[in-house]
């Protein structure tokens, strides 16, 4: 009984912040004595506030994230914020990620044929995916907006699944990487091909979208194979 009341507290105080300890340790007690029947003092409550005193630092640290998991969007307050760039080096950046639509056969059968009523889905899809890279900044809110050296969206159909492949590569030289502007090309062709198709069927999937790889930048290389 002990632990579960020590669990639900310490549960309770992660959604606290430093000020509030008291608060937390005064719910604490209150909680002790409706389960014993006595006053929380003689079971040690000091020892327990000073557990969570310990344990304090470590959970404001992790719902701030900042320097200490690497979350770059994040001020030291916890709030949203844009990356300054100003100091970084222009170098060249690539990225390449992907995605697949599953269309199932008789959907796949008909934009083999290019039947589908709205047209040629993988040429419209291609297009829809190169400029939803260049439109990143105004989809993605703290993305910055850079100047694309090259974008290209590559769709194929695979008889195997009955699904789309798409590839979508960008490149700039910049300050910045190019992650999220091949991750966006490829959900917006993605999309893309849905928006064509679902006339024909409503089980379309778009799945697995993910970086594939990546170059340039302090960070270096990455490939998802490796």
């Amino acid at each position: 009984m002990l632990l579960r009341v020590l669990n639900l507290s310490r549960r309770g105080f992660c959604s606290h912040s430093g000020h509030d300890i008291a608060s937390a340790i005064a719910e604490l007690n209150k909680e002790m004595e409706s389960v014993f029947g006595e006053s929380s003092s003689t079971i040690h409550s000091s020892s327990i506030g000073n557990d969570i005193m310990a344990e304090a630092p470590q959970l404001v640290s992790l719902k701030i994230g900042g320097s200490g998991l690497g979350l770059t969007h994040v001020g030291s307050k916890g709030e949203a914020q844009m990356v300054d760039v100003t100091p970084k080096e222009s170098t060249k950046r690539a990225a390449t990620a992907s995605c697949k639509v599953i269309l199932g056969k008789k959907v796949f059968d008909l934009v083999s044929a290019n039947q589908m009523a709205k047209g040629d889905v993988l040429s419209v899809a291609k297009i829809a995916g190169i400029n939803g890279a260049k439109q990143t900044s105004s989809l993605i809110p703290l993305c910055h907006n850079i100047i694309l050296t090259h974008v290209h969206v590559d769709l194929k159909l695979n008889p195997n699944d009955f699904g789309v492949d798409i590839v979508g590569e960008a490149t700039s030289a910049g300050k910045t990487g190019v992650e999220m502007e091949a991750l966006t090309a490829v959900s917006v062709a993605g999309l893309t091909v849905y928006d064509m198709c679902k006339a024909a069927s409503k089980d379309i999937q778009i799945t697995g979208i993910q970086l594939e790889r990546k170059t340039g930048g302090k960070s270096g290389d990455w490939s998802r194979k490796e």
